[in-house]
């Protein structure tokens, strides 16, 4: 190299180098936005839950405004999903209570199957070690009763701040899906009219990904709910259906949410039907991963934006960090909502 020659630097260098930096920028913003929502959670919960609701209903609201007039059809259409979602958890309540006697027998045989399992070879635990379990275990929950109650009545707490985000989002949903498009008008009217444009195009983009990206991660939910469901039922382990619920709603969490869905269903297996069948629901763990990874997620992504499996899970690692479960259930959509938009504007200047 001559002298006052500038170092050159390795193309692979180079292209590392830009797409660091620019997934070091995804991972701050998400932190960042959710670090703001983190301190207004309950209204941003609120808020998206009726954007979610309005991206599902508002199509068939639309559908029964045809010959219904609108606040008919957008009170019927809400009506409709809740007595929806209201018979899914009856169902499930029905079935965890009418399994719930037999339930408990295999718990207690099955708890003295793995005991059994352990204390031969590969793993030739000491009896000592895993007798008076149940008893070890009273004695916890005796010992640390007060701090039990105090976490309980924490939990109650909780549970009023979730029925109030959900009663808002509700509320939120009745104005979005009947004049969400009224709504937007008024608020791109008060704005400058050097940037109603730019904004009109971000809003449009940022709507319709967010419209398909929740349409496809229901799809994806249900899909892996049936399979699950089906598979357990097949499988003859009890609670197939609340499994298959747990299984629908963790799905919401890219990348994360299935597999621990699904390991708590093989620790049910275990219990009740033994290493073999608890075997099998783990092998199934791989086959929907392999389905939701490689068909079903970029089925998604083409809906909504395609990111790169590592920018969706720098994305949920920060919403949960900055934001705990809900964070992890927006960081996704709400990283493929900023591109889209920056995305459109980008090619709108081009």
């Amino acid at each position: 190299m001559q002298p006052g020659t500038p170092p050159t630097v390795s193309p692979f260098l180079r292209t590392a180098a830009a797409y660091a930096w620019r997934l070091l920028v995804v991972g701050l913003l998400v932190y960042g936005l959710f670090t703001v929502l983190g301190r207004f959670h309950e209204i941003g919960v609120a808020v998206f839950l009726g954007l979610v609701i309005t991206a599902l209903l508002r199509p068939v609201a639309d559908l029964a405004a045809r010959v219904l007039p609108r606040s008919a059809a957008v009170a019927l259409t809400l009506l409709g999903g809740i007595a929806l979602v209201l018979g899914v958890f009856a169902l499930v309540g029905e079935a965890v209570a009418g399994e719930w006697t037999g339930l408990v027998r295999e718990f207690k045989d099955g708890v003295g199957r793995i005991e059994h399992w352990l204390e031969r070879p590969p793993f030739r635990l000491d009896p000592d070690a895993l007798s008076g379990v149940q008893e070890k275990i009273g004695q916890f929950l005796s010992s640390h009763r007060s701090a039990l109650l105090s976490e309980a009545v924490s939990g109650a707490g909780q549970l009023v701040a979730v029925l109030t985000a959900l009663a808002l989002g509700l509320f939120s949903a009745v104005f979005f899906i009947h004049s969400g498009d009224r709504q937007w008008a008024w608020f791109q009217e008060q704005l400058p009219a050097s940037v109603r444009d730019r904004v009109g195009i971000g809003g449009r983009a940022a709507w319709s990904t967010f419209t398909g990206y929740t349409h496809g991660i229901v799809l994806v939910a249900a899909v892996n709910a049936v399979l699950v469901g089906l598979a357990l039922w097949i499988l003859g382990v009890p609670l197939a259906v609340p499994l298959a619920l747990l299984e629908f709603l963790a799905a919401f969490v890219p990348l994360i949410g299935s597999p621990i869905a699904l390991a708590i269903a093989a620790v049910v297996a275990l219990a009740a039907k033994g290493p073999l069948i608890a075997g099998i629901v783990i092998a199934l763990i791989v086959v929907i991963g392999q389905i939701e990874g490689h068909l079903l997620h970029p089925l998604v992504m083409s809906w909504a934006v395609r990111l790169h499996p590592l920018v969706v899970a720098i994305s949920v690692t920060a919403g949960s960090i900055a934001a705990g479960v809900v964070g992890a259930v927006v960081a996704v959509p709400l990283v493929s909502v900023v591109w889209s938009v920056r995305t459109a504007l980008r090619d709108a200047r081009g």
